[in-house]
């Protein structure tokens, strides 16, 4: 999986498809640090707990291919994406990889930390380029110790984030290669400024724990369907509501969980999905009327 990512960095393009503005800055004691509240959880902070935090958060570059923690490692830091994604992944003894969930700028890695585990058994990844935050973890445990609203909040966290990683392990077992693909492309598409992903067949289908061949037959349906369009490992998404209705359910079970459990807070930046948001979805009601 790693050389994997190698490989996708070093054929990567230096166009607009590949983030390379200067680090970000932290203005320290500023009501709006530059970037930091584009996360989700940093912006639903109440502004008592936010004062304190600006002053501790470090700005950070997340390149892809960064690996975050081990399975069984030690995290000095929170991370909180901004506009990278990180995959979660479970190893197995054979070296194989399957993706287990999925994280950008709706939340952080080190969920495990204030659940009191200290470690976890799987892996966290950069699997496209941006920046991020981050916070001492000794820092974010006491706050959660002593600070109801942050304890609030990353519980309410955790339990999307669980059930995406339930939802994800149903969508493996029972829906088809191209409706988990669809899933998976509308589920990144959410975490980043762009329509455009950087992604190989082979990278997702190790991701996914599926054939390579599998990928790019499904991948090809989309296309001849006009619903997106790839070249070189550029996946650009030209109908994400096209998307939407050729996917399972799954994909809107996990947003509609995020949304209802996470305040969405007004931020400099947002996804592409998110700003057809209020644009009705026929399969929105549909998956709704199932789940009823």
């Amino acid at each position: 999986m790693t050389q994997a990512l190698a490989q996708t960095y070093a054929h990567a393009p230096t166009g607009p498809l590949v983030d390379r503005r200067p680090e970000l800055t932290l203005h320290v004691g500023s009501d709006q640090p530059l970037g930091a509240r584009r996360n989700r959880l940093l912006a639903c902070l109440p502004e008592a707990v936010w004062q304190r935090w600006q002053v501790q958060l470090e700005a950070i570059d997340l390149p892809l291919g960064k690996v975050l923690c081990e399975p069984g490692g030690h995290l000095a830091h929170v991370v909180f994406p901004t506009t990278a994604v990180v995959s979660l992944q479970y190893l197995t003894e054979n070296g194989s990889s399957t993706e287990i969930a999925l994280i950008g700028n709706e939340g952080m890695v080190g969920t495990w930390l204030p659940m009191g585990g200290g470690t976890t058994q799987s892996r966290a990844v950069v699997i496209s380029g941006g920046r991020g935050f981050r916070i001492c973890a000794s820092a974010l445990l006491k706050e959660f110790d002593h600070s109801a609203p942050v304890m609030q909040l990353l519980l309410r966290y955790t339990q999307a984030l669980m059930t995406q990683t339930s939802q994800m392990a149903a969508c493996n077992r029972h829906h088809s290669l191209e409706q988990q693909l669809c899933r998976w492309l509308l589920q990144t598409l959410d975490r980043l400024a762009s329509s455009n992903i950087v992604m190989t067949h082979e990278l997702i289908a190790n991701m996914m724990g599926v054939r390579r061949e599998g990928v790019t037959e499904a991948a090809g349906r989309l296309q001849k369907a006009g619903l997106i369009s790839y070249c070189r490992g550029h996946i650009a998404v030209l109908d994400p509501k096209g998307l939407e209705a050729r996917s399972c359910e799954c994909y809107l079970v996990v947003k509609d969980e995020y949304d209802r459990l996470l305040p969405r807070a007004r931020t400099a930046s947002c996804s592409r999905l998110q700003r057809h948001q209020s644009q009705y979805s026929p399969i929105r009601a549909n998956a709704s009327n199932r789940r009823s």
